[in-house]
């Protein structure tokens, strides 16, 4: 289903936090959306998902997968794809997409930092949305080349 047109959300899965982004209508900009404790157990941060794939009237959602730097899976991928599915039983029948989100964390940190963002935890917080964005925007200029 890429490319279909209206708000797409992303989520970068932390086993901590989870970042969420979305997009706008058109399907060309990724913008913050929060960042979510994640709850493994009572499975909250999926509801909290759910809820924000109503808001925002999401057509989809995309799911960071983190690959090796060989390009491999592994126990965290295949973590990822169990929320993923956890998420998309949740939201069904709204699809789940998986992007390659190597790197996107770091890529996150390096932006915010060199525009200044100092401190501990909410930068942490601060990085799992920026993580998300640019997951997020990597699907959108993907699915409009």
């Amino acid at each position: 289903m890429p490319g279909r047109a209206g708000t797409w959300l992303a989520v970068d899965v932390g086993s901590v936090r989870v970042g969420v982004a979305r997009s706008d209508p058109g399907g060309v900009l990724a913008v913050p959306v929060a960042t979510l404790a994640r709850d493994a157990h009572g499975n909250r941060d999926i509801a909290d998902i759910a809820a924000l794939v109503i808001e925002y009237a999401a057509v989809g959602v995309v799911v960071g997968l983190p690959r090796t730097l060989r390009g491999q899976e592994g126990t965290a991928a295949a973590a990822a794809r169990a929320y993923g599915a956890a998420l998309a039983a949740a939201i069904a029948p709204v699809p789940v997409e998986y992007l390659d989100e190597r790197l996107t964390t770091v890529t996150a940190a390096r932006k915010l930092a060199t525009g200044g963002l100092r401190g501990g935890r909410a930068k942490r917080a601060v990085i799992d949305q920026a993580a998300a964005v640019e997951l997020l925007q990597h699907w959108l200029d993907r699915t409009h080349d």
